[in-house]
């Protein structure tokens, strides 16, 4: 009876070894939900979003795209920022503009349509259009514009949830499996964290539904270099306004 004994044992072991590994048979226990993930599921909420948190701050480089709503505005955002500045495209009221920054050098690119206004001088406009735009750092269009290319004053904007910070079950963002947590219940913002490899953040939405930002391309790197000279138009003074 002993050898009985001994093969069904290992009979059951070995259909035991196949559940655990997805390949058969299910039952031998309960389902790890954080199996083959970060382990970020295991922790409490606040140290899911201070983790997420420092590796986003850690990361040389990352993509936004999505919406925010700030300053009475709607803005459509798609950039790529890294330490030293950004690039991308800007969308409000109904015009695009492209936006550039290395080091402390801030390039804006539009149509004639952007800058013109009611009394302005149609023939500045045209000089100004398609060109890549310096603009003074002493321009009100410098402070305006240039946060949208800095990746620390960005995410330490946009990753903050207002009250309570629970979690809010596992969801899954471009094929990728996230835990969601909830600042007061999804009032303050919600943020979708990566639970494969580093815990970055994937999605947010902002407090008061003020607008949804898709995180992506977690270092990689891309180019940042200045216009070519004949494509750049240094204005020189204070930009006309638009």
């Amino acid at each position: 009876m002993t050898p009985r004994r001994r093969i069904s044992r290992a009979a059951w072991l070995g259909v035991c070894a196949l559940a655990v590994t997805g390949a058969g048979l299910t039952g031998c226990g309960s389902e790890d939900p954080d199996a083959g993930t970060n382990g970020l599921g295991k922790l409490t909420p606040d140290k899911i979003h201070a983790k997420a948190t420092t590796a986003a701050e850690a990361a040389e480089t990352v993509r936004l795209h999505g919406t925010v709503d700030a300053g009475g505005s709607k803005y459509t955002l798609d950039m790529r920022l890294k330490a030293d500045g950004g690039t991308g495209s800007v969308a409000a009221e109904g015009t695009t503009f492209g936006l550039l920054r290395v080091g402390e050098q801030l390039f804006l690119k539009a149509d004639a349509e952007f800058w013109s206004h009611d009394d302005g001088d149609a023939k500045a406009a045209d000089k100004l259009a398609g060109k890549y735009v310096k603009v003074p750092q002493s321009d009100p269009v410098y402070k305006k514009f240039s946060g949208f290319t800095d990746k620390d004053v960005l995410l330490d904007g946009l990753l903050t949830l207002h009250g309570t910070v629970k979690t809010d079950g596992r969801h899954e963002q471009a094929g990728v499996r996230t835990i969601r947590i909830t600042g007061d219940d999804g009032a303050g913002g919600s943020l979708d964290v990566s639970l494969e490899g580093k815990p970055y953040p994937l999605r947010l939405v902002r407090a008061g539904s003020a607008g949804t930002i898709g995180f992506s391309d977690w270092n990689k790197d891309f180019a940042l270099e200045p216009p070519a000279k004949e494509d750049t138009l240094d204005y020189g003074r204070q930009l006309p306004s638009s």
